[in-house]
């Protein structure tokens, strides 16, 4: 009542400041002028406006005025208009633990008609807005008629949909299996690496509608790396983090989680090796000459990465490309990229290589390896002449000249071979790679038996 009374007083006080805006106050400034215009003395001014003929006509000449201008503001206010209150939220009255409810909108439009002082008054007066109320039905689809719960049973309304379609489902509950997506891995820093994750526990009640819990096919809680706001060793907690359904296609479902979010602790680590750089030529330089030495910025890397990665890892090789060189070149090279492998202390290397004459040197003798003979064969050659080979060395003289057959390897593959005799490839290597390594026997004959 008293906020009605309010509005009221608001509302006579707005007009009166409209009549002295519009009417007392123009007039007064006529009169004015007037006086000065005609040069009137004050007190013959105001013999003249005392007299009661004066003060008779500027009375209904004012009482005609404010009569015009409240005629004016009730017609303007009586006139019907329309008014469009967007986004009006719905309110559903039904039982959250037993059932699911679907097709009723989060919002509405509500179109409200009448005079314009009825809506006036209809917009400051409080609304209880749009409710629909399921208690009284039973699980199926049902036609719905929204209305809106409005204050002066003067305005017309009009809701927008007016008329929905509500199907209400017997709500269920399983029990799932929860997991831990990484997001925006990326952003974690380069010579970190996210060693375990954990969580309290690894079992969520989801609920809805059957048709929806059984297109369930994962839980997952969605841990931010930007939510972790120290990236350092060791462990660390991130609360809260949101839970999300999901099909089988990686679409969300929309049922509801208990509990809707988890606390996530992770074991962040910084796992690293120290491994050398091995610079492997590729290519033939120009005739007659042989790489002599080959010099490298850094000789030795620290690597980040998995446990897994490192392991294996015992040195990072670096292509260089001497195809067709014919004098002394510094290279700017990149280390390449592995698998596991986040951060290097390099990434960029100076590799000098400096050429000389060629020379040739045979060495004898060279023993033959065998390799990849299947599980249950035996190997054996076929003749003396089939388990040693010669090699010719070619490169410069001062390389060349203190290897020995020790330093050489010569092999053959046998992978793919089973019982019989066979005519294999032979193969050398050595270890330094600044030398040509070939064999002068090209084939040996082996026989495999079981």
């Amino acid at each position: 009542m008293k906020k009605t009374i309010k509005i009221m007083r608001n509302f006579f006080r707005n007009i009166w400041r409209i009549i002295d805006k519009k009417i007392i106050i123009p007039v007064t400034k006529v009169v004015v002028k007037v006086t000065d215009y005609f040069d009137i003395s004050g007190k013959k001014f105001e013999k003249w406006l005392s007299s009661s003929n004066v003060l008779l006509f500027v009375s209904l000449f004012l009482a005609f005025a404010f009569f015009v201008g409240i005629d004016q503001k009730i017609i303007q206010y009586s006139e019907n208009s329309a008014e469009v209150l967007k986004n009006q939220p719905v309110t559903v009255i039904y039982n959250e633990e037993a059932y699911v409810v679907e097709g009723i909108p989060e919002f509405v439009d509500i179109t409200l008609i009448g005079s314009r002082a009825d809506l006036y008054f209809a917009k400051q007066s409080p609304s209880q807005g749009v409710t629909v109320d399921l208690s009284g039905l039973k699980p199926g689809t049902h036609k719905i008629d929204l209305v809106y719960n409005q204050a002066l049973p003067s305005i017309e309304y009009n809701v927008n949909p007016a008329t929905v379609t509500v199907s209400i489902y017997p709500k269920i509950s399983e029990t799932r299996t929860l997991t831990v997506d990484i997001l925006n891995q990326d952003k974690l820093d380069s010579k970190l690496i996210i060693n375990d994750v954990s969580v309290a526990s690894d079992q969520v009640v989801i609920k809805g509608a059957e048709k929806d819990v059984s297109r369930v096919a994962s839980v997952k809680a969605l841990l931010n790396i930007n939510d972790i706001v120290k990236q350092e060793v060791g462990k660390t907690t991130v609360k809260d983090v949101p839970l999300k359904a999901y099909d089988e296609y990686g679409n969300i479902i929309d049922v509801e989680i208990v509990p809707g979010t988890v606390d996530i602790t992770i074991d962040i680590t910084s796992p690293s090796k120290e491994v050398p750089i091995k610079i492997v030529p590729k290519g033939e330089v120009s005739f007659g000459l042989a790489i002599s030495s080959i010099e490298s910025s850094e000789t030795k890397v620290t690597v980040y990465g998995t446990e897994e990665a490192l392991k294996d890892l015992n040195n990072i090789v670096v292509e260089v490309d001497v195809e067709d060189l014919k004098e002394d070149k510094t290279f700017k090279l990149e280390l390449p990229s592995i698998v596991g492998v986040r951060s290097m202390s390099v990434n960029t290397i100076n590799v000098k290589v400096s050429l000389a004459k060629t020379s040739q040197k045979q060495i004898d003798n060279v023993s033959i390896e065998y390799r990849n003979l299947a599980d249950g064969l035996n190997i054996q050659a076929a003749s003396a002449n089939d388990t040693k080979v010669s090699v010719s060395l070619s490169g410069v003289s001062s390389v060349i000249e203190n290897i020995t057959s020790d330093d050489i390897t010569a092999y053959v593959d046998l992978a793919g071979l089973g019982v019989g005799t066979h005519q294999v490839d032979v193969h050398v290597t050595g270890s330094d790679n600044k030398v040509t390594y070939t064999s002068l026997t090209a084939k040996v004959t082996i026989i495999i038996s079981k």
